[in-house]
């Protein structure tokens, strides 16, 4: 309490002013504090998470420690309420991490001003009644964290503290999507929750930051039609308000649990990049956001020279959602993958498109959170011996399934990936060509998709996917002969599951396809969780799909 009273203290002196920030001017106001309001259900409050679990994850360093210099107020949970009863430092409550603490960190690094945090989020609630601002039912919730955004406040006009209502930060709509009221009426029910807001706060330009609900797990697969029909109203909200941005969540990890190996909460790793996805987007809005671009400063290759290139393509372990580029220093024998290459030329779209490159970079790490994928030691494999040029053109979504890859998509039309994939790898091809590059597509290398190794329906039609995707991709691309080289890793092994064996229909593939090689990477370095591969195993699994090339070009 006392670093609070000193933060509140040094700020006795600057004029009272509660704004709102207005996005299209410039901001040099480094004394007024930031108000940052995050507000949710489950996924807000930090369901499954550990703070203790912090220390495993470099990126996030740190972060279970207070942070003297943000204040924080909050009101979290159901029946058992956890309250701040007034502003303390930001910390973790109740040993549970929330999407505040590393946003905070982030955008401290990025700004000067003080910084301050509201946050009233519980469990299992629906924006249709707990949260419902005209009628609010259950949990009672909008006018609970309505007055607590006011006590917050007024606690602060006492204190003379000058500040602005900066930002809403919004995670919710899992509950509401049972609901067969509440799942047709979400996207006018979050136009008026927004709405209320700003008229309850005085707060007409009060820019919301709506997080997409976490579909990278069972609930992706058994419930994808009502999480799809969530997401299209908060998109219709955030197409119509300009002051309302929609933020993909499907890249950021999850908490792994549950018989099957899937369970539906981010957990810490997951909760921590929530966070920094909250304030890069509060970043971008006041024109702050960092450069992460990485240019090849000379291009690598002779004039006319001809290039082979790879493309790689997957979800969350093609992507790399738990291998931290910090881990390579300590790898034995890698450290240099966690330098940049530029003898490779790198193209990528990562989680869908949220993060892609900026034309052609030098191939390195380029994960969204300090991450890496097996691209680094599959390019030190294939160059080390296959002479002339080499590329790689990585294309992932770890928010999907296979099912959303297939030429013929599903009724989640956002998840439809066929058309993206196919006309990145064309890009690619063309922007070689178009440098005077002749161009061979050396195989499409894919690492099959770790839920459909964990849930029964999509484990029975795997095979099937994939092979429609193989088929049409040849067409598509003009390559009738085109190499799939396809890896899986050890599907989950549970009782109910192994009557389907996913292993032999992929093999059944291979057998009768020979463009179709099936890589089985069953001994991977230990992981810490079901189905998601670490480091080590992300270095290994590069490596097997550079070995399997050489072993059958």
């Amino acid at each position: 309490m006392k670093d609070v009273l000193t933060v509140l203290a040094a700020l006795l002196l600057a004029p009272l002013a509660i704004l709102c920030a207005d996005p299209t001017k410039e901001d040099t106001d480094t004394k007024t504090t930031r108000v940052f309001i995050f507000a949710g259900q489950s996924n807000m409050e930090g369901a499954d998470s550990k703070v203790s679990n912090i220390q495993r994850f470099p990126p996030f360093a740190g972060l279970d420690m207070p942070q003297d210099k943000v204040l924080f107020s909050y009101n979290i949970g159901r029946e058992e309420k956890r309250t701040s009863e007034g502003w303390v430092a930001l910390q973790a409550v109740d040993k549970l991490v929330g999407p505040e603490l590393s946003f905070a960190r982030r955008v401290a690094q990025e700004t000067k001003a003080p910084i301050a945090i509201i946050k009233c989020a519980a469990g299992g609630t629906t924006l249709g009644g707990d949260w419902n601002p005209d009628e609010p039912s259950g949990y009672k919730l909008y006018p609970l964290a309505l007055q607590l955004v006011k006590s917050s406040l007024a606690e602060l006009d006492r204190k003379k503290v000058a500040y602005r209502i900066e930002g809403f930060m919004w995670h919710q709509g899992e509950n509401d999507m049972f609901n067969p009221d509440f799942k047709p009426n979400y996207g006018q029910n979050l136009k008026n929750f927004l709405a209320s807001w700003r008229r309850d706060l005085k707060a007409p330009n009060l820019k919301f930051y709506l997080g997409e609900l976490c579909t990278k797990t069972v609930w992706g697969m058994d419930n994808r039609e009502n999480m799809y029909a969530i997401r299209t109203g908060q998109k219709a909200v955030t197409d119509s308000d300009p002051l309302a941005e929609y933020l993909p969540t499907s890249h950021d990890a999850v908490e792994i649990g549950g018989g099957e190996g899937l369970h539906y909460h981010y957990g810490t790793l997951g909760q921590l990049e929530h966070g920094v996805n909250y304030a890069d987007a509060y970043l971008r809005t006041i024109g702050n956001r960092p450069d992460t671009n990485r240019p090849l400063k000379v291009w690598p290759y002779a004039k006319g020279s001809p290039v082979k290139l790879f493309v790689l393509a997957g979800h969350r372990n093609m992507e790399g959602e738990r291998a931290f580029t910090q881990e390579l220093k300590v790898l034995k024998g890698q450290e240099s993958l966690a330098s940049d290459h530029d003898k490779i030329a790198f193209k990528y779209s990562l989680g869908g498109g949220y993060k892609t490159s900026n034309g052609w970079e030098p191939l390195g790490p380029a994960g969204c959170y300090d991450t890496f994928g097996p691209e680094l030691s599959f390019g030190k494999t294939v160059q080390s011996k296959v002479p002339g040029n080499i590329a790689i053109a990585k294309f992932t979504h770890s928010g999907s399934q296979m099912n959303d890859w297939t030429p013929s998509g599903t009724n989640t039309k956002d998840r439809n990936l066929y058309p993206q994939f196919i006309q990145f790898i064309r890009e690619s091809i063309n922007e070689l060509e178009a440098k005077g590059h002749p161009v061979e597509l050396a195989g499409i290398f894919y690492h099959v998709g770790e839920n459909e190794m964990s849930f029964g329906p999509y484990r029975s039609n795997a095979a099937k996917w994939l092979q429609s995707t193989v088929i049409k991709s040849r067409k598509d691309l003009a390559r009738p002969a085109l190499t799939w080289y396809v890896s899986q890793q050890p599907p989950t092994d549970e009782k109910g599951l192994n009557r389907i064996d996913v292993t032999a229909n992929l093999a059944a593939l291979a057998a009768a396809d020979p463009a179709f090689i099936h890589l089985k990477a069953f001994s991977l370095p230990p992981q810490d969780e079901k189905l998601v591969i670490t480091a080590a195993g992300i270095v290994r699994l590069g490596e097997l799909l550079g070995q399997s090339y050489l072993e059958h070009r």
